[in-house]
């Protein structure tokens, strides 16, 4: 399990692209954006948000970004959402935010990228998410090729 940020501020002080907090996998991830082209994220509905370990993703990489220029300037970046019933645009709104707040390039599709389902591997019926998430992918790569050409 992952936990918040608790603004230590330690990353604006050692400058480093790394969250002080060095007990669970924020780290990990964080050199993963860092080194990546574009970045997806993806979370289910939770009480109309994103889950907690993607609310703690969201706070330390965003600090440790901010921290040190802006990281993740210019990247291209995606939020996809799982749900059930509702509250999936707040969820897409949270994973939008940290991608704007960043300055990346937020990438869209012929919907939001919302896929529908209770039971794992049952979004797979919702066909018109998976159109969706099919055009989703396909602007992502044409941008990823944009940005890489430059």
């Amino acid at each position: 399990p992952v936990s918040g940020c608790i603004a230590c501020y330690q990353c604006f002080k050692n400058k480093d692209s790394r969250c002080a907090v060095e007990k669970d996998i924020i780290n990990d991830c964080l050199a993963k954006m860092i080194a990546a082209d574009g970045i997806l994220l993806g979370s289910p509905t939770y009480f109309a948000d994103v889950s907690a370990g993607m609310k703690a993703l969201i706070e330390r990489c965003g600090m440790v970004s901010r921290a040190n220029g802006d990281l993740f300037k210019r990247k291209a970046g995606a939020g996809v959402v799982a749900v059930r019933r509702a509250g999936a645009y707040q969820v897409f709104n949270s994973l939008n935010a940290f991608f704007l707040i960043g300055q990346m390039i937020v990438v869209g599709s012929s919907y939001w990228n919302i896929g529908i389902g209770r039971e794992p591997g049952e979004v797979a019926n919702d066909e018109e998410g998976m159109k969706t998430m099919r055009d989703l992918g396909r602007n992502m790569a044409w941008l990823l090729e944009k940005i890489k050409a430059e």
